[in-house]
């Protein structure tokens, strides 16, 4: 079930992967468009459909819930296949999506496009993540991923003021049929430039039906997996929520104008891409106290939202400036998840492991959008119109038992994913000294032949046994 000797053909870190994650962080940040871009049309949306907050929050969870499910399936297809396919296949499915929800005139058909849309989300990703522990080195990966993280928030920012500015202008079915003709673009250029290994001979996992079972089961029983997986949980969702559909109304609720709450989601994208590379920075630094850090991350999203809801009357704008702030680092925070999945896995496990790891926080995300909604429809079931300040505070605290759980499930598989690095000799010393690849776990524990070491480390002084460079 393993790969073959690889033969190095590309420089790595160098200009052609720089090129081959430009084009890929196009697509992802497309994707945060297309993925957030109810964030700022919930309204217009429900009136379009003539449909309630639950029916609306329906969209979004259904999107999410698509997009979680798909996760481990294109795990191990773009093991199988490789990332350039699956980001191809998605991003074609994410553009018909969207063609279908700017001619939707039902619920239902919106429903349906949407859940198209989230089919597609699901494959772009994590192929990018792939491409980037392929071309790039151990120390760069982290500050790659996060740039990532950050640069594709972008696409949030389109969906947040861009997007609304359209809707107003051009209307419903010009606004999202031109954002789907942009994948068409896209997709010309995935073809075109992207390589999915600066390798030849095989690179992705050739996993036999018979055995893709026990693999799995090996995966998810990596307690660096489920590490991975409550850290992307504990502090992706409230950035999430937030930006994906109930930020705006709630802004709206506690008094500010629409271009004010248009404003604290672009404050938030702009803090989230800020504080992506003090993240970055710091797992690369420190890597032994990445969960610690998620852990802090978490008990300060949790401390300004009970302030804010518990805040007497409307909560003053400086105050929400600093929920918004504070919340937003938790998309940045999220991405170490995917740094413990290159620590705890060797590199042709890295599509299932970060597949089962993004489930996370959409899981946590997609439950507590559809219990808001389901809430706010309970207390004000008039719909949007008749939304409180204080219907939004009961209906946003359920954000808090998440929180409570994904820190509790964090707090103790830290403490088992160290208790099975102390197994292999030499690790966790390794851990400690700020290394990110280990031996036993994600590289061989003996010098010699590395087929299984993780692509990229040829020049890094983990990796003492390079292959020879050649073109690049």
């Amino acid at each position: 079930m393993g790969a073959e000797l690889r033969r190095q053909v590309h420089n790595i870190g160098r200009r052609r992967a720089w090129v081959i994650w430009l084009v890929g962080l196009s697509i992802y940040t497309l994707a945060v468009f297309h993925r957030t871009s109810l964030s700022v049309a919930g309204i217009i949306a429900a009136e379009r459909f003539d449909i309630t907050a639950g029916q609306l929050s329906t969209f979004t969870v259904l999107q999410l819930a698509v997009y979680a499910a798909m996760q481990i399936p294109v795990g191990v297809l773009i093991d199988r296949y490789g990332s350039k396919r699956l980001m191809f296949v998605g991003l074609s499915l994410m553009t018909a999506g969207q063609f279908w929800f700017a001619l939707a005139g039902t619920f239902e058909a919106g429903v349906a496009a949407r859940v198209l849309l989230g089919i597609g989300d699901a494959m772009v990703f994590t192929s990018l993540l792939r491409l980037i522990a392929l071309w790039f080195h151990v120390k760069q990966a982290p500050m790659v991923t996060q740039l990532t993280s950050m640069v594709g928030q972008l696409g949030a920012v389109a969906a947040a003021t861009p997007l609304a500015a359209a809707l107003s202008r051009f209307g419903w079915g010009w606004s999202y049929g031109v954002a789907a003709g942009v994948g068409v673009v896209l997709g010309v250029a995935l073809l075109l430039l992207v390589r999915d290994s600066p390798y030849t001979g095989e690179v992705v996992e050739r996993i036999k039906v018979r055995a893709l079972a026990r693999s799995m089961a090996e995966v998810w029983g990596n307690p660096g997996t489920r590490l991975g997986l409550w850290v992307h949980f504990s502090s992706q969702f409230g950035p999430t929520v937030f930006t994906m559909l109930w930020g705006y109304p709630f802004l709206i609720a506690e008094g500010l104008t629409s271009t004010s709450a248009s404003g604290l989601l672009i404050v938030m994208v702009v803090t989230a891409m800020a504080a992506g590379p003090v993240v970055g920075s710091l797992t690369s630094r420190m890597p032994y106290h990445r969960s610690t850090l998620v852990l802090v991350l978490v008990a300060a999203i949790a401390t300004v939202w009970a302030v804010v809801l518990l805040w007497p009357g409307p909560a003053p704008l400086w105050l929400l400036v600093v929920m918004v702030m504070v919340t937003a680092v938790g998309g940045p925070g999220s991405m170490v998840s995917f740094d413990l999945a290159r620590t705890f896995h060797p590199s042709e496990r890295y599509g299932r492991a970060n597949g089962m790891i993004n489930i996370g926080g959409f899981v946590a995300s997609l439950m507590t959008i559809g219990l808001i909604g389901l809430i706010l429809d309970y207390r004000a079931p008039g719909g949007p119109s008749t939304y409180t300040s204080a219907d939004f505070r009961v209906a946003m605290a359920v954000q808090f038992p998440f929180w409570a759980l994904g820190a509790f499930q964090l707090w103790r598989y830290r403490n088992k994913g160290r208790a099975l690095i102390g197994q292999h000799p030499g690790a966790m010393e390794a851990l400690r000294e700020g290394q990110t690849l280990l031996p036993g776990l994600s590289r061989p524990a003996a010098p010699g032949p590395r087929p299984d070491a993780a692509p990229g480390d040829e020049d890094d002084p983990q990796a003492p046994d390079a292959p020879p460079r050649t073109s690049g």
